[in-house]
């Protein structure tokens, strides 16, 4: 695509610094030191403005997905400057509180280990059994929580960086994108090597490091498996990474 911007020209915008945090899966542990890092990070040297930008996936695989969301609310409640995105494990959680189904996204790929958190255990050896398991859950999730992932954004963009979860349809503009494509996309969108109008910064597919693209930024380094939880660090024209990780 002609006309795009490229990692290394990109800006932030003036007096703003952008943190990026990757897939968190559950990782308490580590949203937990990464908000430490970025609010030691903010007290050591000020901004005039900033946001933490959370690119979505916060639950299944690890074992907290509870306190995760927990963590997460009481952070935007304390300053609306953290913003959250909507990842496919979120939106698949909703989708399995509304309608369930023991072969969608929520009940293969982790879901027992959200429930659990919520101190519910999902049985998928009988209908009987994972209906009840359903409602209990239902029963235990609370409000708040329903209302955080109903609420969450599909995308945003400050300077010259879009933030999803998944990626963009290449070729399409930003503001026609799909919410499909940005919570799920991976390959037609991780083989373009053309720029985009505006840097895409991104999760969903997990990398041992983050990569850095002339047109896009993967920040999603398989926190839940790997004790690696990444966050992109921008302000001007400078781009750093902040590191989370097991002992």
């Amino acid at each position: 695509m002609s006309g795009g911007i490229s990692l290394h020209e990109a800006r932030a915008p003036d007096g703003m610094r952008l943190y990026a945090i990757g897939d968190v899966h559950g990782r308490l542990d580590l949203l937990r030191q990464m908000h430490e890092r970025i609010n030691d990070d903010l007290a050591r040297r000020p901004p005039a403005d900033w946001r933490v930008i959370h690119l979505g996936d916060y639950i299944d695989r690890g074992p907290e997905s509870k306190g995760v969301l927990d963590r997460l609310i009481a952070a935007r409640d304390r300053d609306p400057r953290h913003v959250a995105l909507m990842g496919n494990h979120d939106a698949g959680f909703i989708e399995f509180l509304r309608d369930p189904d023991a072969a969608g996204l929520f009940a293969r790929f982790g879901g027992e280990d959200t429930a659990r958190s919520y101190g519910v255990a999902l049985d998928f050896g009988s209908s009987e059994r994972f209906r009840a398991g359903h409602a209990a859950l239902l029963r235990a999730v609370p409000a708040d929580h329903i209302a955080f992932l109903l609420g969450l954004e599909l995308s945003v963009s400050f300077g010259d960086f879009f933030f999803c979860h998944a990626g963009i349809r290449p070729g399409v503009a930003l503001e026609k994108q799909t919410p499909d494509d940005l919570v799920w996309i991976r390959e037609d969108f991780l083989r373009w090597t053309g720029l985009h109008p505006k840097v895409v910064v991104h999760g969903h597919t997990p990398s041992a490091r983050p990569e850095l693209r002339p047109n896009r930024v993967n920040v999603d380094t398989g926190a839940f498996k790997t004790g690696l939880l990444t966050a992109l660090v921008l302000e001007g024209d400078e781009k750093s990474l902040l590191f989370a990780q097991d002992d």
